[in-house]
């Protein structure tokens, strides 16, 4: 049991590695939004044009985070579907695995999101690393997705306040 967790946890923070190395988004969202020294000299200097710039920054990184862990749920489920097809015994490390990695994308795309999205994303974390231990635990597992079902829901809900 300890030997398969330890497994899934490299899995996963290989996953996380690979992921954090294709989208650099923190560094180019920031470079992306923050003025030029024109407009920055254009600007009134009551204070207001820095905040505005930093939460069209901070909302353009939400916005793109609600759309990649979309990407990532949608993705995630259809690997599981591959993976459930090989069946038990040895097909309910692959999915257990599955879930792991899913959730460490997840978990990887919410860096710099808002408060909301980052919550509802960490719950969509939670239920796929539960999922991955009940299918860790038993060839046969065939746990209930319905929390997982909420949490993304209230992902949704995050991302369209946003």
């Amino acid at each position: 049991m300890n030997r398969n967790r330890l497994i899934l946890i490299g899995l996963a923070v290989t996953a996380a590695i690979a992921v954090s190395g294709c989208d650099p988004q923190p560094e180019s969202a920031d470079t992306a939004t923050s003025p030029s020294p024109a407009a920055s000299s254009a600007a009134p200097t009551g204070g207001t044009a820095s905040a505005t710039t930093s939460t069209a920054a901070n909302d353009a990184v939400t916005v793109k985070a609600c759309a990649d862990i979309r990407k990532d749920i949608k993705d995630n489920a259809a690997k599981i579907t591959k993976a459930e097809k090989i069946g038990p015994p040895a097909g309910h490390f692959a999915v257990s695995a599955q879930w792991a990695a899913g959730s460490v994308a997840i978990l990887a795309h919410s860096i710099g999101a808002n408060e909301a999205v980052t919550a509802a994303s960490e719950k969509i974390q939670d239920e796929m690393m539960a999922l991955s231990d009940a299918y860790n635990k038993s060839a046969d597992a065939k746990p209930s997705k319905k929390a997982l079902d909420a949490a993304v829901k209230e992902l949704d809900a995050a991302c369209s306040a946003s």
